[in-house]
């Protein structure tokens, strides 16, 4: 569909006087249509300064002899959400971000479409969205947030995670708590570490739809405001050359974001998005895929939370174009790919380098030889589950120790801070995944609490949720089948043996398989947590996280 569809031709009359009743002129509706899809809001720090980024689109539409329509969409900040029922909502918003985008741009057909979003679920949302409606599009985000600074030391919104555990095991005065929190999060933006938005922002870039600089340009920049302008204009040129979304997102695009993702080190959520964005594109995509690319992919930063650098840090060290000119240079992606720069891959980074080589590691030099995202399987894991390796201390890639199970997050976090999670114990969170969350929330509470008491490089956390991209340690998320769908993981007990080996990509229950046959011949499924309203059908619809946790 285009615009015309909506402005053209004598039976159009009522339509464009609806649009003049917008304002809009004879001359505007005659020009292409630019939908600019915009999640600003006041709830999200990364969001709070879209506007600003919205008016820099439409300059650059304008200017570029285009009529830009804003309209907006919903956003859940991930951070806030945690640890509470607003988390069961988060990836479910993901499927409603991308239908009301849907919706609206074939109630209101656009010659182009910009989106903007910054964080979490938004940003693949919207990458769904384009691939889904297949119209010229583009994505600007709004950037990341600085870090902050503490007594010269940087924190981030981990820090205030960790904090939490800390402050239980008695490590902080409250007067310090106070400057943690009045510190951590400096500015607006996406929080500042390697965690999700800034994944999915950095991803952007990788497979194609949005400029260079998107990923790591500071959201307080100047420069950020021109990026936006610029993806005003360039929509433009787009639509002139009617370059679509597939013709961008094809699999060996997917395979340089992957590619990416192992040498930044991305979040694991990357592993329910890349898979979602896909499928919308109608390209196959499996879990060995990510081992495949993490196998030959050395990791080569080591940001938020697995390393002391930020995202302002991976900016000023060349940013994810150097990253790419890196792998191009090692033969590990194709620069031959399209762009919505209107340039290949190879053309956009061409002058960029790597600055800074304590950021950003040479492939001769890397922090490890493969990437940072691992796919486990085994008897627990039939149909894989996901670890971050490059946050996993050296010596948790293997370990072996007893099961202390809890049937929902809020269980196991009081457990953790009252001090009933011992050395060597490997903590099961089940019911936490996309049936029977519903909506798989991220265990970052969980996880922070046990980094912060101290027991990370000695306590293991397994799931059928999810984890945060601040998340750190051995902490291995995505169990398929979940527990609500009758998994392994239902079924095993307070003391039994788990054994992790990371570097084989297995993870096993040490129990018998026939004990495990008669566990799971006796299991039924519990009530489901949500019987109303949108989780409720979402959790009727939802498919594995193996496939993306899409609506099927």
């Amino acid at each position: 569909m285009r615009s015309d569809d909506m402005k053209n031709g004598i039976g159009r009359l009522p339509h464009r006087s609806l649009l003049k009743a917008c304002g809009l002129t004879d001359q505007e509706i005659s020009r292409p249509v630019i939908g600019v899809a915009n999640s600003v809001n006041d709830l999200i720090p990364g969001h709070i300064s879209l506007g600003k980024i919205g008016e820099a689109v439409k300059a650059g539409v304008l200017a570029s002899g285009g009529t830009p329509l804003e309209f907006g969409t919903m956003g859940i900040c991930d951070g806030i959400a945690m640890n509470h029922k607003g988390m069961n909502y988060s990836l479910a918003s993901r499927e409603i971000i991308a239908d009301s985008i849907e919706a609206t741009a074939m109630a209101h057909p656009f010659d182009g479409l910009v989106l903007i979003p910054n964080c979490d679920k938004i940003v693949p949302g919207m990458l769904m969205a384009a691939a889904r409606l297949n119209i010229p599009s583009i994505v600007i985000s709004g950037g990341p947030m600085l870090a902050g600074k503490v007594d010269n030391k940087v924190v981030d919104l981990s820090s205030c995670f960790e904090a939490v555990g800390r402050y239980s095991s008695g490590a902080f005065t409250d007067a310090e708590i106070f400057q943690l929190e009045e510190e951590a999060c400096p500015t607006c933006g996406s929080c500042s570490g390697m965690y999700t938005a800034n994944s999915m922002n950095c991803l952007s870039e990788a497979i194609g739809l949005a400029l260079p600089g998107n990923g790591t340009i500071p959201a307080v920049l100047a420069k950020r405001m021109r990026l936006a302008k610029t993806a005003g204009s360039k929509i433009m040129e787009l639509v002139k050359k009617d370059i679509r979304p597939r013709d961008i997102i094809n699999m060996k695009s997917i395979k340089n974001a992957l590619t990416v993702d192992m040498a930044l080190g991305c979040s694991t959520n990357t592993v329910l998005h890349l898979p979602a964005i896909a499928r919308e594109a109608g390209i196959d995509f499996s879990l060995e895929l990510v081992n495949d690319i993490s196998k030959r992919t050395p990791n080569l930063c080591r940001l938020s939370p697995a390393g002391d650098y930020h995202i302002e840090d991976l900016y000023y060290a060349g940013g994810v174009e150097a990253v790419l000119n890196e792998l191009l240079a090692n033969h590990l992606i194709d620069g031959g790919l399209m762009t919505v720069s209107g340039c290949t891959v190879k053309d956009n980074i061409g002058s960029s380098s790597i600055k800074d080589s304590n950021v950003i590691r040479r492939v001769s030099d890397p922090y490890s030889k493969d990437g940072g995202i691992a796919i486990l399987w085994g008897n627990l894991a039939p149909e894989g589950c996901v670890v971050k390796k490059s946050a996993v201390d050296p010596a948790m890639l293997k370990h072996k120790g007893k099961a202390k199970v809890y049937s929902s997050e809020e269980e196991a976090m009081q457990a953790i801070l009252a001090k009933k999670v011992s050395k060597g114990d490997v903590v099961v969170i089940r019911y936490e995944g996309p049936k029977g969350g519903p909506g798989m929330r991220e265990m970052l509470s969980p996880t922070s609490a046990i980094a912060g008491i101290g027991l990370d490089k000695e306590v293991a956390l397994i799931t059928d949720g999810r984890f945060s991209g601040a998340t750190k340690g051995a902490s291995i998320g995505h169990v398929c089948p979940e527990a609500q769908a009758g998994g392994p993981i239902a079924i095993v007990k307070e003391g039994d043996l788990i054994e992790i080996d990371i570097p084989e990509n297995r993870l096993t229950l040490a129990v018998d398989e026939d004990e495990i046959k008669r566990r799971l011949s006796s299991w039924s499924p519990p009530e489901p947590k949500i019987r109303e309203g949108y989780l409720a059908r979402y959790a009727k619809l939802v498919a594995p996280a193996s496939k993306g946790a899409v609506l099927e």
